[in-house]
């Protein structure tokens, strides 16, 4: 049985898993954080992992940035692995979550789903083809009007991706407005929508001269990125410290 503390629980997709988790005869949740202190499960819930006493083998965190700092701080003294959910996160913030890696197992990604880890694989193959034959890369992508950063952790992620793939041939353009020329052959642009109830929606096209090939996965249900951090958690405790990602999982779980 694997005993996890979720960071973040009283937020969407805290519930979320909790709900998923309850019916898990692998795993539960021991504990949860929230900052209201306030207890909507059959677990307890304190105001910060530093007020938290319970033994656990992992915690998943579905938070902000802003709890992240103080997050990394008592994982590390407690020795907990952490399953890194929240995106956003400034420089400084993804260097200390490195220099935590030396010190616990970090499992960090930007989507959690099984679907978008494999559309990373998907387009880093194409790019190698279409990329090099000439066609243009865009990036599109839609989330509900609660969501605070654009592009999306994703965008950047499948971006990455495709410049890795490209040996880092592209410049990426998030705003075309405040020019006025033709786009550059080695641009990237990435774009964001904000709107409505959407979970998530992440295109990428590539255009060509008279055909233009898209990949898109869309997200009807935040459960998608659910079931991936509880999956992830499973495979992360008891892990030896150093950076993983749902790549990992993946390998693990074929």
């Amino acid at each position: 049985m694997v005993n996890i503390i979720m960071h973040g629980c009283n937020g969407h997709m805290g519930q979320v898993i909790s709900d998923l988790v309850r019916d898990d005869a692998e795993c539960q949740i021991v504990a949860g954080i929230d900052l209201t202190g306030i207890a909507k499960n059959d677990y307890p819930v304190f105001e910060s992992l530093a007020d938290c006493h319970i033994d656990a083998d992992v915690i998943i965190d579905f938070s902000s940035s802003k709890a992240i700092d103080g997050l990394l701080a008592g994982a590390v003294e407690r020795k907990l692995p952490i399953v890194l959910c929240t995106t956003g996160l400034s420089e400084e913030q993804l260097a200390l979550v490195e220099e935590s890696s030396k010190e616990i197992a970090i499992l960090k990604s930007a989507n959690m789903s099984l679907g978008v880890n494999t559309l990373f694989k998907l387009v880093k193959a194409a790019v190698q083809v279409l990329g090099n034959a000439g066609f243009d890369v865009e990036i599109v992508e839609k989330h509900h009007n609660k969501k605070v950063d654009a592009p999306s952790g994703t965008a950047l992620a499948l971006a990455d991706a495709i410049n890795e793939a490209m040996d880092d041939r592209y410049e990426y353009v998030f705003d075309r407005s405040h020019v006025r020329k033709q786009r550059g052959k080695d641009e990237l642009g990435i774009s964001a929508v904000r709107g409505g109830t959407i979970v998530g929606e992440h295109e990428v096209i590539f255009a060509g001269t008279d055909e233009v090939i898209e990949f898109k996965h869309t997200a009807y249900s935040k459960a998608v990125f659910a079931k991936g951090s509880i999956s992830a958690a499973k495979y992360l405790a008891g892990k030896a410290p150093g950076m993983y990602d749902m790549h990992d999982v993946i390998e693990a779980e074929a």
